[in-house]
C-alpha cells in the first residue's frame, strides 16, 4: 500500500480516555502502565459495561489512516494492546492483540450498543512489532495488521459513518491484573487505503 501522505502524531495531541496508571517517555517511545481492571466491552456474552479502557485519542478525519505500532511482550489473560477507534460510548471498535488462554490473539471488538468479537491466533508474533491500521473511507473502517516488516493482513470491515466525528489512538487494557506496561513505538497518520482489495 503506498501512501502519499505520512504524519508522525505527537504522543501529547491525544487525549486520554482513561487516565493510566503510568505514562513515561522514553524518547520517541510512549511506556504505558495500565490500570487493573481496565476494559472495554459492551452486555454481549457477560452482561456488564466496561468503558474504562486506556485510549488516546486524537482526531480520526475521513479519508485518511490512523496506524499504532507496539511492542507485543504480554504475559497475562487478557493483556491488549492496539488502536482504539470511537464514535461515542455505544459505537466503538478496538484492534489489536490480546492474550487470551495463554495464546496471543489477533482480534476486534466491534460495538455498536452491544460487543462483537473475533480472534485469530497469531503466537509467532510474541516478543515483536506489531502495527496495527484503521483506515477511513466512505462508510467503512477497515483494519490491517502486521508485525515487523511483513506484509498487511486484512482484519476486519466494520461500518463507520461517513458522517460522524471519530477519534482514533493507541490503547491498552489489563483486565486481569496490575503492573501491565506497553511501549507503544509509533502512531501515525496517512492516507486512506485506495480499496479494499490491493
Amino acid at each position: 500500500m503506498g501512501h502519499k501522505m505520512v504524519t508522525n502524531m505527537e504522543w501529547s495531541h491525544g487525549a486520554w480516555t482513561n487516565e493510566p496508571v503510568r505514562v513515561d517517555e522514553d524518547g520517541s517511545t510512549l511506556r504505558v502502565t495500565a490500570q487493573k481492571g481496565s476494559d472495554a466491552w459492551r452486555t454481549t456474552s457477560y452482561g456488564f459495561v466496561h468503558d474504562t479502557e486506556h485510549a488516546l485519542l486524537a482526531e480520526f478525519p475521513k479519508d485518511s489512516a490512523m496506524e499504532v505500532t507496539f511492542r507485543l511482550d504480554f504475559t497475562d489473560q487478557f493483556d491488549q494492546a492496539g488502536l482504539f477507534v470511537r464514535v461515542d460510548a455505544q459505537n466503538w471498535t478496538k484492534v489489536g492483540v490480546e492474550l487470551s488462554d495463554g495464546i496471543e490473539n489477533l482480534g476486534a471488538v466491534v460495538t455498536r450498543g452491544m460487543s462483537d468479537w473475533s480472534l485469530s491466533p497469531v503466537p509467532s508474533w510474541a516478543g515483536r512489532n506489531v502495527t496495527i491500521r484503521g483506515s477511513r473511507s466512505g462508510n467503512a473502517l477497515t483494519i490491517r495488521a502486521r508485525v515487523d516488516d511483513e506484509a498487511w493482513q486484512l482484519v476486519r470491515v466494520a461500518p463507520l459513518d461517513a458522517t460522524a466525528t471519530v477519534t482514533a489512538g493507541p490503547f491498552c487494557c489489563a483486565p486481569s491484573r496490575s503492573g501491565f506496561t506497553v511501549d507503544f513505538l509509533s502512531w501515525r497518520m496517512t492516507d486512506a487505503d485506495a480499496s479494499l482489495h490491493p
